[in-house]
């Protein structure tokens, strides 16, 4: 099907070099005629943008068999736009989000270099031990709505990196950018079928990702009770998993912290993307001789934030993502209320005296809104932060370099800022404890989830150390095919 423009504010930031994908997305086009067609929508104006194809599992299975057999990013501001567009955020945000992105891609292309194996000395003295690091093989990736383009490449590059290929399944409310990467992927250079993209029923297509053999390798980052099923239905296959779920992330605000800095910091972590972050601040807990000016402080900040259509002009919150998560924010806030520019869009909101029973403390919002807490000591405080199954990410704000190390030791989450309420980059591992998830990415450790390790024993002492003087022979009179056997696939033995 064609690209479909409806609206103004379509023919402004349309984006040609993704016209081929919303007709021809990286399947075969014999399938199309079978295919149901989905509608996106602008949050912001409820406008239908485009039709995209709505696939099941059999499409699924197909996109699988070509990433069997089988992202340099460019036009930053288009796919900033498209991310706008479907996805609402102010177009600052996506601009950043396009950077963010193209960062792991950066990363892992020169990380790629550097898959090192081992080689470990064995009891018996005429024996060696290699361990070689080999692509896991087909790998499905399941992206969320809330980052459409930097949690597809955060997986995706990687995965690649290894040597693996690739059948994404991204939101079915933010598949344009998807889109995008794939066609851009191809520009770049990456082969057909190392990169595909099914779009349509979760339910269908995850089952399909689950069921098939080839897929060695499910990665996801989304709820906590959609994880766990992936979780046991990968089970049936066995399948490697990991898992970037849920949180509920507490901010400390001690009473020794510069509150310019602790202000500006928390004002990051909570409203960011309308507060629709799984590492956003959830709980924002204040030292009670502080509270009430940090209190006012906060509430001041927020009420000057600029409420719009993501494309507005000093708009720094746009809207949320469709209607039901306004309702789903709704049942748990105290005192906020819908915008007037319409349902998708939600003031943002501050709340006091929250404790730590309230529903609103125990639940994810993933909206913005800010709940402050008040705590008495240091105790109390790691106490609350740490009263939460989830685990992702915590934050707090302190001048004490003592405290600092007591604090970010004693919180159990996999990720801690200190005086930093933007943590996340590609050159640290990212990832949950509890049960905000398995596995870890960005950074080097984020390769291991993409590799299996094999091993070989070898019964010749000494040549593994050898290099090669001729076609021949190398230095040791060992024969040359004999010693490149080591880059061969390996079974242990």
């Amino acid at each position: 099907m064609g690209w479909t423009r409806t609206g103004m504010a379509f023919h402004r930031y349309s984006l040609s070099f993704l016209s081929p994908r919303l007709s021809a997305h990286p399947l075969p086009r014999s399938l199309s005629a079978t295919i149901f067609s989905h509608q996106v929508t602008n949050p912001a104006t409820g406008e239908v943008i485009t039709n995209v194809s709505c696939m099941g599992g059999r499409e699924t299975n197909d996109a699988i068999a070509s990433a069997q057999n089988a992202f340099v990013l460019a036009h930053k501001e288009e796919l900033g736009q498209l991310m706008t567009l479907e996805q609402g955020k102010p177009l600052k945000e996506a601009i950043g989000e396009v950077s963010y992105g193209a960062s792991f891609v950066e990363f892992y292309a020169e990380e790629a270099k550097r898959v090192y194996g081992d080689i470990i000395p064995a009891t018996l003295p005429d024996r060696r031990l290699f361990v070689l690091k080999q692509p896991v093989g087909v790998v499905g990736a399941i992206t969320p709505w809330n980052f459409p383009l930097a949690m597809i490449t955060r997986k995706v590059a990687p995965a690649l990196a290894c040597g693996c290929t690739v059948v994404i399944k991204p939101s079915e409310l933010t598949p344009l950018t998807a889109l995008a990467a794939a066609e851009l992927s191809i520009q770049a250079g990456i082969p057909p079928g190392a990169v595909n993209v099914v779009m349509g029923n979760a339910s269908d297509i995850g089952e399909a990702l689950l069921a098939s053999p080839q897929v060695r390798k499910i990665t996801f980052t989304g709820s906590t009770a959609v994880g766990k099923k992936l979780m046991a239905g990968a089970a049936s296959t066995v399948k490697k998993v990991s898992l970037e779920l849920g949180g509920n992330a507490p901010c400390i605000i001690f009473d020794d912290a510069d509150l310019d800095v602790a202000l500006q910091g928390t004002l990051a972590t909570k409203f960011r993307n309308s507060g629709q972050t799984c590492v956003c601040a959830n709980r924002i807990l204040v030292q009670e001789g502080i509270y009430d000016k940090f209190a006012n402080a906060f509430s001041n900040a927020v009420s000057s934030m600029k409420v719009g259509d993501g494309f507005g002009e000093g708009v720094v919150q746009g809207p949320l993502i469709n209607d039901a998560a306004v309702h789903k924010g709704a049942k748990v806030l105290i005192g906020g209320k819908k915008h007037s520019l319409g349902m998708t869009f939600f003031e943002p909101t501050v709340i006091t005296d929250v404790k730590s029973e309230m529903l609103l403390s125990r639940e994810e919002v993933f909206g913005p809104v800010a709940p402050l807490l008040k705590f008495k000591t240091e105790e109390e405080a790691i106490r609350m932060a740490n009263d939460t199954n989830a685990g992702l990410a915590a934050y707090f704000f302190t001048s004490s370099i003592k405290r600092s190390w007591r604090v970010s030791e004693a919180l159990e989450y996999g990720l801690v800022g200190v005086n930093e309420g933007l943590i996340s980059t590609e050159v640290a591992p990212f990832g949950g404890v509890k049960q905000s998830g398995l596995g870890r990415e960005g950074s080097k450790y984020g390769m291991d989830e993409y590799l299996e390790l094999c091993k070989e024993k070898r019964n010749k002492a000494g040549w593994f150390a050898a290099t090669l003087s001729s076609p021949e022979h190398n230095a040791h009179g060992f024969e040359t095919d004999e010693c490149s056997k080591i880059h061969a696939p390996l079974v242990s033995k």
